[in-house]
This record gives C-alpha cells, structure tokens and sequence, in this order.
C-alpha cells in the first residue's frame, strides 16, 4: 500500500500538496475496487431514481474495502492527516433530502447483500442548488463538484433521444458503489452531452427554454412557471429513456419474457415515465400490446414515499404529446384498459381536467405498491390510495426504510463504535440487530458514563466543526436540539422556531433554564417555496437577536448550518441529544434521519407520525418523548374542515404571544418587514399543516424532556436503549425484505 501510495505521488509523499495527495489516495482506493467482484444473479433489479445523495465516497469506500486505517497511517507517517483529504474529496450533488439518501443507503445494502442489482439515474452538475445566506435570507448558487477528479467514469456508451423536434445524445457515466461484503455494485447516470453551462445567469437562474443545453444542470429545476414544469417533464423523460435503452440494451434477446429477468424499482413517481417508454419499445420489438402490457405490468414495483396529494405528480397531456406522440396513444389505451376495471373516479389515468396521474399510472401497471413505514402505508390502504387497495388488495405492502448504519455509525462515530465492539464484538457490522446485545449493560453505570463521555465528545467535534464553518462558538454543555431535513411546513420547522420565541419570552418574564439550549437547524428550502424560505429568514433572524442579547444568550443560541448535506450531518447527529421529529401526525412518510439520531444515542421528540410509531415500539415510551394529536384525528380534520387556526390564535395568549413577536419593531428592525409580515399572516389565516394545534403540548413535552435530561444516569440509560434498538432500521434489513417479497433475486 505505502509503495503504491508512493508510486502515484511521484515517489514524494512527504512534499505532496494536497491535489496530489487526493488523487493518489483516490487511484490507490480505485485499483482495490476494480479488483472487487461485482454483484451477479439470475434476475437483475434496477433501481430508478430521481435522486442518489451519496455523500463523500472517499473514506466510507476505504472503510468498506478495510484500508481505512492503513492508510491513514502511512499518510500521518510523512506528515499528512488524513482529515485533509476527506475535507478535499468532492460531495457529488445528486440529490437533496430522504429520498435520494435512501437511494443511496440502498445501493449500499444491495452491494453488502450481493443482490444483483444497479442504480439508475441523472448526473446533475450543481445538483438542486448551494445555499447560501446573506442578510437572513437564502440565496441559491450553483453547488459544483466536478471541478476535481471524482469517482465518476465516462463511458463510451451513448443513446439518441428525441424530445419533441428536438435530437439530442445521453452518455452514461459509472460510480462504483462499494459494500461491506467485498462486493461492488455499479450507480450508472446519464448526462445530456451538449450540456452548456452558460445558459446559467445570476445565482440558478437560467434560460429554461434551451433543453438541449440545460437539462442535466440542476435537480428539480423550479416549476413555478410553465416553461419550469416544461423542462422538469422532459428531464424526467430523458433520465427514464436513457435508463430504459441501457435495460433493454442489456436484455434484448428475453424482451418477450422480460418479467422473468428484470425487476424496475421505481424511488416515487419521477421515473414513472419508463412504463410508457418500456411499453413503446416493446410495440416496436413487434410484441403485441396486450402482452407487452402483461410484461411491463409484472417488471414494474412503485414505491410511494409521500402523503401529501400536491406531491403526487400530475402532468398536462398534452406535455406527452410534446415529447413523444407515440406515448399520447400508448397513455390513451392504458386509460381504457383503467375504465375497464373501475369507474372510480379516485383510480382514473386520466382526470377530467385531462391531466395524467403519475401515481395512478405507477400503481395499475405494476405488481407492487409499497409504502415506507407501517404507518404510511396504513393510511394509504386505507385513506389516501384507498381506491387503488380495494381493486388491488394483493399489491400494496410496507417496507420501513432503513439506513446504512455503518456510515452512520462506525464513519460518523468511529470513537462509539469502538466503545460499542469493546462490549459485543464486532458482529453488529454485519447484523446490526446485534446491536440489541447492548441492553445487557443498561444498569451498567461505567458503560453509562462512557456514553455520556462519547456523546460530550462528538459535541466538542461538532463545536470545532461549527467554529471552523460558521465562525460561531456553541456552548458544548448545553443540550443540542437538532432539527436537521428539508424546509417544509408539513415538517413544522416553524413550531421548534415559535417554542424558541416563547422561551425567549419566558426568559425575559424571569424564568431561567436550568441549562443552555443551542438549537440547530440544517435544511434548504426550495427557491419558489415562499413560506418556507420565510421560516428560514425569521430563524436568522432570531438567532441574530438572541446572540446580541446579553441575558438571552447566556441560555439560547440558534445555530443554523448553511448549506446542510452528508458531510455536515456527519458531524452533526453523534452530538445530537435533542431528535426533533415533528412532522403533523399523518404527513411523513417516514423519515430516516430519525433512524441516523437514534443509532448515535439521540432521543426523539416527535409525533406519531412516519417511522417515530415503530421507533416507539422498539425502544418503549418510557425512552421517546411523544406529543401533539394523533393521525386518525388529524385526518378527519382535514375532512370536515375543523381546524381553524386564528381560533388557536385569538383564545391562546402564549400563541398569540409568540406569533405577534414575529412583527414585532425588533424583528422587523432586525429583519425583512415583507418576510415576517407573510409568514404572521400565514399562521393566522392558513396553517395548513396545522402547527399552532400541537404548541402547548409541544412546549409541554419539551420542557419535560429538558428536565430529564439532568438526571444524567437516567438520561444515559434512555440513549442506550435507543442504540441498542436501532439495528431494526438498517437498510440491510428493508433491502432483504424487499428481496425477499418482491424483487426475489437470488
């Protein structure tokens, strides 16, 4: 290892500057892989996906190889830490929240459990978007990180596509997906060959228009104009053509019988397209339409990662008739194939105001539906999907998502990790349900200690961390209270920001805490998403407020991390005491960064909502902290209309309190009179996702696990106990599950 290492730095490890360095560590960790075996099978799974948020590849392909620490020795030995080449590795922006790191936790799982199986998607140059604040506010750049060498490969192969009138070239690249098991799978994306980056203007904004140079630019281009919602459709249709020509490339000689070979998993609705291009290019193999429906019916298995209707794609049909006219009569004929086995209107292809149902055409043609926790997929059998369930009672099942738990625990917290193989072995990082071996020691108070140690000590990392990227000191004895995903109002982000504003304003009535809080936030909001981007403005602006405060600050701080991705959470959830999980009851599918906290000794306050109800089940109600109305409640609510949040307003003085603060002359003196103004009114007059139901309980539960938290031992206890209950949500296990029921590859 020293001589190769030696071989690509030009014989000079000692002197190397740091580009040399990375690329021979890079070139040293690529041959191993190359020498890996790649995952085979009898069937082929292909999982699609609009997003695959990776992270940094660098160390977590070391630790899978097993050269981690060899090579981190021979580089401190000339004089190197090994942190600075972790530091330089690029983030590869190809996705953005849960889904896309499900993605990539799942390639993972796949590779550790040689299924054979590959991933499909999209080669996003500056991913959705970088953000940046400036006067309180987010801005959006572009997010580059092909500007180094990457672990992306260029491969010769290449499909014509056209879209409309317009004839344009899809390559594809590889990215080796490295698991535990010396196995390999491959995540291949496709890139628009005449991209032209030039096309950008100031900040993301670019000429929307020019498809045949824009496509592969950003993830999620914004669609709150037509020519937006215009290319967000020809991109998807560009990631599911090119992924379909490389299955069929690879499968053409059993296309009549494709089902027998090939499994398409598709991540949502995005690449949910690929029915009707599978479908065509069985109509031009000659394969009669009744069979070729037959076919593509038992290749395709959905996934639905959402409960919210405005997230369940809808598209104009004449957008298909834009791209590709033999989709608008492949589309027509599968919606009379619809009405021929209902007439429920809830289950049509193609509504009454002529726009197709991407969710609808996901689920008639295909021979699974599975939602992503137990709760979620109850309320779609049994609300949302309803319909669906009833015509097809056999297709819908729950596969609870699960994460990579080595990257999230032994990359993330190698110093837990140790401590945790000192007392069960090591087995837990094959079998992660081992991890469960850990309850033995739950009235051990030197094994207790040591967790309360690891946790101060991945909080001292942290503060460094935040010292270094932020320029701000956090107080390392205070209680960290995270909230770290994508800013939307259904994850309530703004209820965490008004129990803030209450504290704020219990503090200065005299109450004192009996420790300093920091909370911390991590998330992007979309660039059209106003309300959300507005909650991030008054956050700002209130950790602004708080910190020029001399009494307020000695118990509060607000810290939210800019441009929050793997990299940073990496840091952030082994400090993390505080799991803030807080979606409104029935609205999250389930989360998985509730999983990652969990793993690393967090305790969750949360709602029963998404995966929060069977991380209960696991780790008991003495050890999560539940709040706020339950789901069956919340739905019939939204059902007669029964939720009217100015009567919460006008009859709660602690409400009113905190709501009126954010018009307030010091906010409004320290921030954006337009932004704060909005976000009162929405609070008044809207709260669709209902956050002023759940406040007094909220602050109630909180207060009391803040209280808890001092009795360090107890507290200790309770962190074990999640631990040791995590290794349910490995995605080793979801992945077998979904082997074992649906995929079946052997």
């Amino acid at each position: 290892m020293e001589r190769q290492l030696l071989n690509y730095a030009n014989h000079n490890l000692e002197n190397a500057d740091i580009d040399t360095l990375y690329n021979a560590v890079l070139k040293v960790t690529q041959d191993k892989i190359a020498d890996m075996k790649h995952v085979t099978g009898e069937r082929k799974v292909y999982y699609m996906s609009a997003e695959f948020l990776i992270g940094k590849l660098l160390s977590n392909n070391m630790m899978n190889l097993g050269i981690y620490d060899e090579v981190k020795d021979i580089l401190a030995k000339y004089g190197h830490d090994i942190k600075d080449i972790e530091d330089y590795d690029p983030e590869p922006s190809l996705g953005n929240g849960g889904l896309g790191r499900l993605a990539a936790c799942f390639l993972d799982s796949i590779a550790t459990l040689g299924i054979n199986g590959e991933g499909l998607g999209l080669n996003y140059h500056y991913g959705l978007f970088k953000q940046v604040f400036i006067n309180h506010l987010q801005n959006e750049v572009k997010d580059t990180w092909l500007d180094r060498p990457s672990w992306l490969r260029k491969t010769d192969v290449t499909y014509d596509i056209n879209i409309g009138d317009q004839n344009l070239t899809s390559r594809m690249y590889e990215l080796d997906v490295v698991g535990y098991n010396q196995e390999k799978t491959t995540l291949r994306l496709f890139d628009l060959e005449s991209l032209d980056d030039s096309v950008i203007q100031e900040g993301i904004t670019f000429d929307q228009t020019a498809i045949d140079k824009n496509l592969t630019l950003f993830l999620y281009p914004d669609d709150s104009t037509e020519e937006g919602l215009r290319l967000r459709f020809a991109q998807q249709y560009f990631m599911v053509v090119s992924g379909v020509s490389y299955i069929v490339q690879n499968h053409e000689d059993v296309l009549d019988e494709l089902d027998k070979h090939v499994v398409i998993q598709i991540n949502d609705t995005h690449p949910a397209m690929a029915i009707l291009v599978l479908l065509k290019v069985m109509k031009q193999k000659g394969i009669a339409f009744d069979r070729a429906v037959e076919i593509v019916s038992n290749v395709f298995a959905y996934t639905n990662h959402t409960i919210l209707a405005e997230a369940l794609e809808k598209w104009p049909i004449h957008y298909f008739e834009s791209v590709d006219k033999e989709m608008l009569d492949i589309l027509y004929r599968l919606n009379d194939i619809v009405k021929s086995r209902s007439n429920d209107a809830s289950v049509q292809l193609i509504d009454e105001h002529n726009r197709v149902h991407m969710a609808s055409l996901s689920i008639h043609f295909s021979f699974s539906v599975n939602g992503v926790a137990a709760l979620h997929t109850e309320i779609l059998v049994k609300s949302e999907l309803k319909g669906y369930a009833d015509l097809y009672p056999n297709k819908f099942n729950n596969k609870t998502n699960g994460i990579t738990f080595r990257r999230w625990l032994e990359f993330s917290n190698p110093e837990l990790t140790q401590f945790i193989e000192s007392k069960i072995g090591s087995e837990f990082k094959h079998e992660a349900t081992k991890l469960k071996d850990l309850e033995a020691f739950v009235d051990d108070n030197s094994v207790l200690e040591s967790i309360l140690n690891i946790k101060h000590n991945q909080k001292v990392r942290l503060q460094k961390y935040i010292q270094e990227i932020e320029d701000h000191t956090i107080n390392v004895d205070s209680i960290f209270d995270i909230q770290i995903k994508r800013l939307h109002e259904y994850k309530r982000q703004q209820l965490n920001m008004l129990y803030i504003i209450h504290m704020m304003q219990e503090i200065r009535g005299g109450y004192r805490p009996k420790r300093p809080i920091t909370f911390f936030f991590g998330s992007k909001a979309a660039p059209a998403y106003t309300i959300a981007k507005d909650i991030i403005h008054a956050l700002l602006t209130l950790s602004t407020i708080i910190n020029e405060d001399a009494v307020l600050s000695q118990y509060l701080d607000i810290v939210f991390v800019e441009n929050y991705n793997v990299s940073k959470a990496e840091y952030l959830i082994p400090a993390c005491d505080v799991s803030e999980q807080i979606s409104l009851a029935s609205k999250e599918a389930s989360g998985t960064g509730n999983m990652k906290l969990m793993l690393n000794g967090a305790l969750t306050l949360g709602t029963m909502d998404g995966a929060n109800v069977e991380i209960g089940d696991h780790v008991g109600e003495d050890n999560i902290y539940i709040f706020g109305k339950h789901s069956d409640e919340i739905i019939k609510l939204y059902e007669t209309g029964g939720y009217v949040s100015k009567d919460y307003y006008e009859n709660n003085a602690d409400i009113k309190r905190a709501v009126d603060y954010l018009i307030s002359d010091e906010m409004i003196d320290e921030g954006s009179r337009e932004h704060l103004e909005r976000l009162h009114r929405e609070f008044i007059v809207k709260d669709w996702f209902m956050t002023l139901i759940d406040f007094d309980d909220y602050v109630k539960v909180k207060n009391q696990m803040f209280e808890d938290y001092e009795d360090r031992m107890t507290w200790a206890k309770k962190s074990l106990i999640n631990i040791a209950n995590a290794g349910f949500f490995s995605s080793d296990r979801t992945i077998a599950d979904y082997n074992r029921d649906i995929w079946k590859v052997k």
